[in-house]
């Protein structure tokens, strides 16, 4: 049996934290107290849920808004596609907690599926993330992804953040965006990537030559490694090349979301994407 087929059901968008659970294994997961752990994802916020609403292959379960976001909905004419429930901004809050910042919409929705690797178009970039678990992190990385037009992102199906209100407002949208694709094993996918005819390029602040002098090519996989950690080091040997980002300044790391997007301008202007 491949990874493929053992790799738990996808999900993909989400909401908030609740409760505490733990998947098999021991792993904590944060879950809606309402739904199960296979249950629908939770999405809030006007970016977040109106491009969910937006998306045909998002299915919205239930949609709870204030009068105030209903009205904006109609103005704009975004259909609800399910008859919403008028709430007062207080049971939103109580749904989320005081800290979301949910602008008065709430969706229960279904996940969308994980494509698998080989049905990516041979083309363009592709971003790969090495246990980076900051769901805020990811959400910002995401929103950089959808405005370069990458064609996905491959995470872990552990050792990443759920696709949670919290990174799902993060991204800003780009959940129906960029397809994720979910791997049970990292350096299997980059093999897999490799074979496909993918430049795979780890970014690393101990790569062996500057991203910008790098020779690149399409279809081309951009590697990112958690912040402190960088690059596990299986990964780095999987690359094809193991590159850094070289700066000016005192300062020579980034935040992994800043350096993110710096790759993916380079990367982008390097194969002639910028302008398309």
């Amino acid at each position: 049996m491949s990874d493929r087929d053992r790799k738990p059901p996808f999900r993909r968008g989400g909401g908030k934290p609740f409760e505490k659970g733990r998947k098999p294994g021991g792993r904590p997961v944060w879950r809606d107290r309402d739904s199960s752990p296979d249950g629908p994802v939770i999405l809030y916020g006007w970016h977040t849920v109106s491009a969910a609403l937006a998306n045909p292959a998002r299915g919205i379960r239930k949609l709870l808004l204030t009068e105030n976001a209903a009205r904006r909905l109609s103005d704009e004419n975004i259909d609800t596609r399910v008859a919403p429930e008028i709430v007062r901004p207080s049971e939103i809050d109580a749904r989320l907690g005081p800290d979301a910042v949910h602008q008065g919409l709430l969706a229960e929705a279904d996940p969308l599926p994980s494509p698998d690797l080989e049905t990516l178009p041979q083309e363009g970039i592709v971003l790969v993330l090495d246990q980076i678990t900051d769901p805020h992190n990811v959400g910002a990385i995401m929103r950089s992804a959808a405005a370069f037009a990458v064609k996905a992102i491959v995470t872990t199906s552990r050792h990443s953040p759920e696709a949670t209100g919290v990174l799902a407002k993060s991204a800003s949208g780009a959940l129906e965006m960029v397809p994720l694709v979910t791997v049970q094993n990292l350096a299997r996918a980059l093999n897999e990537l490799n074979d496909l005819g993918y430049l795979t390029v780890g970014l690393d602040s101990e790569g062996s030559t500057d991203l910008a002098a790098v020779e690149l090519r399409q279809p081309l996989a951009l590697v990112l490694g958690a912040e402190g950690k960088g690059l596990r080091q299986l990964t780095r040997e999987t690359c094809s090349v193991v590159a850094r980002l070289d700066m000016p300044g005192e300062i020579k790391s980034l935040n992994v979301s800043n350096a993110a997007v710096l790759a993916l301008y380079i990367g982008a202007s390097r194969l002639g994407l910028m302008g398309r």
